[in-house]
């Protein structure tokens, strides 16, 4: 008997984190990316492994999605993690009337936190503002972006999956009744067009979910929400620095490899495939960032890039939730043979991936449980080396 064939649009975190929980299922599995691995928004992330903190307060759902996921990539896939912690710092009086609300929202999630004295908050990161009121310390940590998405695709390799980067889909392939049988896919570097087939189509598109699904004639509610971050030539901390307050502009300062990234912001924009790196926002994250740690305001910039957040659109800007949704589009628009999975964090690729998996076996009536909360990731590198 035949396995059933399953093509993955996007080869983000989230497509590469549902390539291997398909193949673990007995799937098939192709994936298409028109670029590389971590193409789009997954490679652009700052490379938070969010404890949960920022949304616990005002998106207590996305908040527990994050813990209970920061937990499991800890054991799954150690090698690309830092799990260094995090504080919350308080500045002002604003962000100290803030406490109260954090701790009963911390609680709420299940995020273990401690508070700390100004004084043993320096003692743990001597360049954080010295002026800092309170702090909370949390396990969130920093991840390799990149290094994250390999270890899923190189696990899903390993499992019979394969990858096709730097193609494009160009169009679906619809039978009779609307419904979705394959994709026409352009080979970029050959720049030969053909046809490949299956038994589903996974949309993990991300920001550009919207794109895909107008292909066959349903929607998908995304608010694309870029945001730009600068890093800068000095590891100032070994921890995530947020500000202990409502999320805002330039609220975080994470450590990577020698550097520190200072982000985000949040705005609107027409055209997802030119999203400019505005020199206003990069100012902004000077001036934010140094107001966490001093120093950022003498240190030289190593880069400035944005990242596109495919938020679910319940909302504008920071208003919009951070959990995820999958949408089956035969219930939404009688579309038959699409999914899409779009919203969410990095730090719930996997849970996102279980999500989508589940209503893909469930449409095709195949029986597979989950089981990639126990399987160690193989290393990132191997990628490479395993046979497509």
């Amino acid at each position: 008997m035949s396995k059933p064939h399953a093509i993955i649009v996007g080869a983000g975190f989230t497509g590469t984190a549902t390539a291997h929980d398909l193949a673990l299922r007995g799937f098939d599995v192709t994936v298409i990316e028109r670029g590389d691995i971590c193409n789009g928004t997954s490679g652009r992330t700052h490379g938070l492994l969010h404890c949960g903190g920022r949304y616990a307060v005002k998106d207590q759902e996305s908040a527990i999605e994050c813990i209970d996921e920061n937990i499991i990539l800890r054991k799954i896939v150690p090698g690309v993690i830092e799990p260094n912690g995090g504080l919350f710092i308080a500045l002002n009086e604003s962000d100290l009337a803030y406490r109260d609300a954090f701790i009963a929202g911390c609680q709420a999630c299940h995020i273990p936190l401690e508070e700390l004295t100004p004084a043993q908050a320096l003692r743990l990161e001597p360049n954080i503002n010295p002026k800092l009121l309170t702090a909370f310390l949390v396990p969130d940590g920093t991840f390799d972006p990149l290094r994250l998405a390999l270890s899923f695709a190189a696990t899903a390799k390993k499992n019979g999956a394969k990858f096709r980067t730097y193609s494009e889909v160009k169009s679906l392939i619809l039978d009779g009744q609307g419904g979705v049988v394959g994709v026409n896919v352009l080979e970029r570097a050959s720049n030969q067009t053909h046809e490949l087939r299956g038994d589903i189509l996974v949309n993990a598109t991300g920001a550009w979910a919207g794109e895909i699904a107008e292909m066959a004639g349903a929607s998908v509610p995304v608010k694309p929400s870029p945001g730009v971050m600068v890093a800068y030539d000095q590891r100032f901390v070994e921890r995530a620095i947020n500000r202990l307050n409502t999320p805002g502009d330039g609220d975080i300062v994470l450590p990577q490899r020698r550097m520190v990234v200072v982000g985000t912001t949040s705005f609107e924009i027409d055209d997802l495939d030119y999203v400019p790196v505005l020199e206003e926002h990069v100012k902004l994250m000077l001036e934010r960032g140094a107001e966490l740690i001093p120093g950022i305001r003498n240190a030289r910039v190593r880069g400035k890039y944005m990242a596109t957040r495919p938020l679910i659109s319940s909302g504008s800007g920071r208003s919009a939730a951070r959990t995820f949704k999958c949408y089956d589009h035969k219930e939404t628009h009688n579309v038959d043979g699409l999914v899409t999975i779009t919203g969410g964090k990095a730090t719930t690729l996997r849970a996102m991936a279980e999500g989508t998996a589940d209503v893909v076996c469930r449409k095709l009536g195949i029986n597979a449980p989950c089981t990639t909360k126990d399987v160690l990731l193989l290393s990132y590198r191997q990628y490479y080396s395993l046979p497509n």
